[in-house]
């Protein structure tokens, strides 16, 4: 029932696109090291670079699992459920790079997230994830679930920092400069947000 895709277009684009959520998988090399499970939902924090390329924008939060995963092996898997209209699953199996934003490639990433403004969100890299498998299954198991709207509750949150406050508050947390296994997470203290590329 499942199907094998050599890109991300048409139809497949789309519906990725489309869902307010999804998900994102990783673990460390180490067998009994920790696996993390994160929904991804802040509208227009996604996109579609190319064929075969991915990309979201990583806020701020309490930890930084993804980014110590990918930043030791680069392994992602992605995940978007259909939980209105026709049942569909699609996963993207990949490789994933945070791009922090310090990085040279930063600002012109940011380009492809023209709907959102990330200044409230805290932002902390860009997540690129090159794509390695993508196959879609049926999802006749997962549920209808109506999308509302947005909780307003992250930019509430973080609009109130600077960039000075909010490495601050990074560094106060446990395990976002070092993940829950000890592997290097987010680089501390947080370089500033720089400057939009003109044009």
């Amino acid at each position: 029932m499942g199907k094998t895709y050599e890109r991300i277009d048409g139809r497949l684009r789309a519906f990725i696109e489309k869902q307010p959520v999804f998900f994102t998988a990783t673990a460390p090399l180490d067998g009994d090291g920790t696996v993390n499970l994160s929904p991804k939902g802040i509208s227009g924090s996604f996109a579609v670079v190319d064929e075969r390329t991915v990309a979201y924008l990583d806020f701020a939060g309490s930890n930084a699992e993804t980014v110590a995963h990918l930043r030791e092996n680069g392994r992602i898997t992605m995940m978007w459920c259909a939980f209105q209209g026709p049942p569909d699953i699609v996963r993207v199996h990949g490789r994933g790079e945070p791009v922090f934003r310090d990085d040279p490639r930063f600002a012109g990433l940011l380009r492809h997230f023209p709907d959102i403004d990330p200044t409230p969100h805290g932002l902390r890299a860009v997540i690129v994830v090159t794509a390695e498998l993508i196959r879609d299954t049926c999802g006749y198991g997962v549920p209808f679930m109506s999308y509302d709207e947005d909780r307003d509750l992250h930019a509430s949150r973080f609009r109130r920092e600077d960039d000075e406050s909010l490495s601050k508050y990074f560094e106060k947390k446990e395990h976002i400069a070092t993940s829950i296994d000890g592997l290097p997470g987010l680089p501390l203290p947080l370089p500033g947000m720089p400057s939009p590329p003109a044009g």
